[in-house]
């Protein structure tokens, strides 16, 4: 069985979208993960750590979208290339997979995630995606949060975690550290 953990950067009041900023975010504070804020590189470690133990990445339709045009040619996701790719989604077409990419599946319902975790291999990581995680949250299907906490508070935008009266859900604290700047990592396991 393969574990699915949602990473991301995420503001105090739990906003998630529009960290890195760039046109068409459509979010005011849009950037928000770079303004304002010292450099700290042991901040960022999280992301090192985390490359060493993905096996494939997962995006919902709009972060696929907007990663597929920034991501195949960054140095920064250089590492990220070759590996496989899901993208949950039933709008988009199979002819959307992006050329050299490394492999692309598109799966279009909860219930192929779920086949997916089943499937033999490594942990599976999903960047961004904020609708995804909610909804795959919600059917219990994300083992595990690595998020790095901001302190900043933005009042609106997406979260990671849905609103929907369910069965509470108990997480255990697998790591924490903090760092001058005022970022957090935490690292929670979904307590099955």
């Amino acid at each position: 069985m393969r574990d699915l953990v949602y990473t991301g950067f995420m503001s105090l009041d739990g906003v998630v979208d529009s960290p890195g900023g760039g046109p068409g975010e459509g979010h005011r504070s849009a950037g928000w993960v770079v303004k304002d804020l010292e450099f700290v590189p042991e901040a960022w470690s999280l992301k090192g750590e985390e490359l060493a133990e993905t096996s494939a990445l997962m995006f919902g339709r709009n972060s696929y979208e907007s990663f597929a045009t920034t991501w195949p040619s960054s140095e920064d996701h250089a590492d990220y290339k070759e590996l496989p790719k899901y993208v949950v989604s039933s709008t988009l077409p199979d002819d959307a997979a992006v050329d050299g990419w490394g492999p692309i599946t598109f799966l279009r319902s909860t219930e192929e995630v779920a086949a997916l975790k089943e499937s033999d291999g490594g942990k599976i990581f999903i960047h961004g995606s904020a609708e995804l995680a909610r909804r795959l949250g919600d059917a219990g299907l994300i083992d595990q949060y690595n998020l790095l906490v901001f302190p900043v508070l933005l009042g609106a935008g997406a979260s990671a975690f849905g609103r929907a009266d369910r069965d509470k859900q108990m997480l255990s604290l697998r790591e924490f550290d903090t760092y001058s700047n005022g970022i957090m990592k935490v690292i929670y396991d979904v307590r099955r």
